[in-house]
């Protein structure tokens, strides 16, 4: 059910971010989401860490 509820949410999300949101806005962010996942993939690419310095983990949260 939880799978659900995020769906939903994502959904709302996004339909709150077309209404509040230029289309140069959200083309930004998303632009700014893409070269974040680029540069998570050369990370793993060059096996360095793909998250920053003093990032959480899930061993670091239990």
């Amino acid at each position: 059910m939880q799978a659900r509820i995020r769906s939903v949410g994502g959904n709302a999300l996004r339909l709150a971010e077309s209404v509040l949101l230029g289309g140069g806005q959200r083309h930004a962010r998303q632009n700014a989401w893409a070269a974040v996942c680029e540069n998570r993939r050369l990370a793993a690419d060059r096996g360095g860490p793909a998250r920053p310095a003093g990032a959480a983990t899930e061993a670091g949260r239990r």
